[in-house]
């Protein structure tokens, strides 16, 4: 087996999604020699290294949402000396999981932080999608409550990008339905579910066809991707006021107009004649 030195510091280390042959040479390593161990869950951080063959020589301590904050000047102290590695139950840390807090005082005490990649639920869901994903925006777990979920999906609807989360089983219906009736029974969406484990499957249509498919019940954890959306019409009147401002600044008025409309996705020409009508 490959042999790498373990870095002094925070290490952050991917873990596998559920396919155990996932996990790197790097983590098997780390696992064995890691002075401190910040797991989510012991319970599972320990079955994993018994999984993989590895029998860690640090301590393993629990690292979640509820204790992280405690967890920090400690996790922090023991890194300055020696090496802590930062594990969750299943991906990468910090990404909808614990290890922002240790990450964040690690930086600001001046202690080395590093990662290990490997298994992440998002990239992965992007990649199996089918989707226009080549920009994309990731927002961790769709609202809980009916009318906070459609007023975020309604924030969306002219959102080039597109858009991936994490959702539970037993919403997933109901965000099909809304996704269908917010953004419209034809914009497209991704569902993988179970990724990397025996019973993966990815869904992807319309969403009226997802949300039909969806009312019979899924199970398992679930990544969605929406498609991107058109973007919303740009009336140039107006940026009128943009681009005047930066002409009170200094700037020549045909580049301020190609720049502000540039950004806005609108018209230069039709922009600068705004401009010329409204100081004329």
């Amino acid at each position: 087996m490959l042999q790498a030195p373990l870095p002094q510091g925070v290490v952050i280390a991917a873990t596998p999604l559920g396919n155990i042959a996932d996990a790197s040479l790097r983590l098997i390593a780390a696992l064995a020699k890691a002075d401190v161990i910040a797991a989510e869950d012991t319970r599972r951080t320990r079955a994993l290294a018994k999984a993989l063959g590895v029998s860690p020589r640090g301590s393993i301590v629990s690292n979640f949402d509820h204790n992280e904050k405690e967890r920090v000047g400690m996790l922090v102290e023991r890194a300055r000396t020696g090496t802590v590695l930062v594990v969750t139950d299943a991906g990468m840390p910090v990404v909808s999981d614990p290890g922002l807090n240790v990450v964040s005082a690690a930086h600001e005490a001046g202690v080395p932080v590093t990662c290990l990649p490997g298994p992440s639920a998002v990239p992965t869901a992007l990649a199996l999608s089918g989707l226009s994903v080549g920009n994309f925006i990731f927002d961790a777990f769709a609202p809980r409550k009916s009318g906070a979920r459609a007023q975020w999906l309604k924030s969306l609807e002219h959102e080039s990008r597109a858009v991936a989360f994490f959702e539970s089983p037993h919403r997933i219906a109901q965000t099909m339905a809304d996704i269908a009736q917010v953004l419209g029974p034809d914009r497209r969406v991704a569902v993988c579910r179970e990724l990397t484990k025996t019973y993966e499957e990815i869904k992807v249509g319309p969403a009226a066809q997802m949300a039909q498919w969806a009312a019979d019940g899924v199970r398992g954890e679930i990544t969605v991707v929406i498609d991107g959306g058109a973007a919303a019409a740009v009336d140039e009147a107006d940026l009128v006021g943009l681009v005047l401002a930066r002409v009170e600044a200094g700037e020549r008025m045909k580049a301020a107009a190609k720049e502000v409309a540039a950004a806005h996705g609108g018209s230069a020409k039709k922009l600068y004649d705004a401009v010329l009508a409204a100081r004329g």
